[in-house]
């Protein structure tokens, strides 16, 4: 306990003596092509969204402002290519006692994830977002890339997006709300301890083609997909649909959808067979208590189990029972634009994948996310888990704590 202590003492103030004056700090690639600062499109910290960043993300990435246009015949493209390095430093530390390594001893990785990015405007109706992994030789250089191709019609936006992700899924085609409905938009590191999705994989590979309708109040997503990143012969043959509604109510900006994700599709010579099986809801509101920015997240989501080892569920493996989760988590500022404090829980059942009868996982969380600048912020969590499901306790223990400085640059 001691040397967690200690160690978790250096990283905070290794991260706070990089603590500058509150200026407008403009975040990465987007803030390079729009000339906006980080917060115009993101509520308390990134990468949660706001309304505005609703707005940027559905016009595919083309909004420009800060930059000139190399413009002809068929052409409108920012003068420089814009581009953005990802990091993260992690050290995390589990309670464990059968198996005394790894994050049981305390584990720090730097980086946990490093990642160029480049995107933006491609043409007036085109954009595009590329993520490239650094420092894992064995992974895909192309971690991620979607290219939005978006028309106007009758004042809706309408979307055409190819895409691929080696860990986002499906709703990596399209995704505003800050559930964890997609992996990546979550006010914290502790993704399956906030995110009923998470909780049930909907996350993982995917190659495919979103179709999107979208306006500022709503927005409707179907995609044809493939659980493969990149290369493959599986179709894409599965389905993901996605609803939700957007509206401001009485100043709180306002969430809530529905997510389905089936179909079923085989590949390697027809000896493999897969299916999709799940669906979700999720809701949120952002706005301000008094003096305060308030972020509620809330969400349920079932996967269902699979047909046989031979014919499984990519998002529940066990054969036994559903993966069920329902989540909820607030986030306030308790000092605006600087600091918040999280705290959540979540409720699961795990589908007894050992078929021992013990299914019941729960996770309460606490956390907080101090901004350095805009694009720099130090996070820390704290999980604790019980249920049957930690009788007898796993070889990495019952309880979870991250120490997390993100930097964007």
């Amino acid at each position: 306990m001691k040397k967690t202590l200690i160690a978790a003492a250096v990283v905070i103030l290794s991260a706070l003596s990089f603590v500058l004056p509150e200026t407008a700090s403009a975040a990465p690639t987007f803030a390079r092509q729009t000339g906006m600062a980080c917060n115009s499109c993101h509520f308390q910290h990134f990468p949660t969204l706001n309304a505005f960043g609703r707005a940027f993300k559905q016009g595919g990435y083309t909004m420009v402002g800060g930059q000139s246009l190399v413009e002809g015949d068929f052409l409108s493209l920012p003068s420089v290519l814009n581009a953005s390095l990802i990091t993260k430093v992690r050290y995390q530390k589990t309670n464990g006692d059968i198996d005394e390594s790894g994050t049981n001893k305390g584990e720090l990785k730097f980086p946990d994830e490093a990642a160029l990015l480049i995107g933006g405007r491609a043409g007036e109706h085109i954009g595009f977002l590329l993520e490239a992994q650094l420092g894992e030789p064995t992974a895909s250089a192309f971690a991620s890339f979607k290219m939005p191709v978006v028309y106007k019609v009758a004042e809706t936006d309408i979307s055409v997006i190819p895409f691929k992700t080696d860990a986002a899924g499906a709703s990596y085609g399209y995704e505003v709300l800050n559930t964890g409905a997609v992996r990546m938009i979550r006010p914290i590191e502790h993704r399956s301890e906030m995110s009923a999705q998470q909780y049930i994989q909907t996350d993982g590979a995917a190659t495919g083609v979103s179709f999107v309708a979208a306006q500022s109040m709503w927005f409707a997503n179907y995609t044809t997909w493939a659980h493969v990143d990149g290369t493959n012969d599986a179709g894409p043959y599965l389905h993901y649909l996605r609803a939700a509604v957007t509206p401001t109510v009485a100043g709180w900006d306002i969430g809530g959808g529905v997510q389905w994700w089936g179909g079923d599709t085989k590949h390697t010579a027809g000896t493999v067979r897969e299916q999709a099986n799940a669906w979700a809801i999720d809701a949120q509101a952002q706005g301000n208590a008094g003096n305060f920015p308030l972020g509620v997240y809330l969400s349920y989501g079932s996967a269902g189990k699979s047909k046989s080892a031979e014919f499984a569920n990519i998002m529940n493996a066990s054969t036994n029972k559903s993966r069920t989760a329902w989540a909820i988590l607030g986030e306030i500022g308790v000092l605006p634009n600087r600091l918040t404090l999280t705290a959540g829980y979540r409720g699961g059942k795990n589908g007894d994948p050992s078929n021992n009868g013990k299914d019941n996982d729960t996770a309460a969380t606490i956390g907080a996310n101090y901004t350095l600048t805009q694009n720099v912020t130090f996070q820390w969590n704290t999980s604790w888990y019980s249920g049957d499901a930690y009788d007898p306790k796993p070889a990495d223990g019952d309880q979870k704590t991250t120490l997390m400085l993100f930097a964007a640059f």
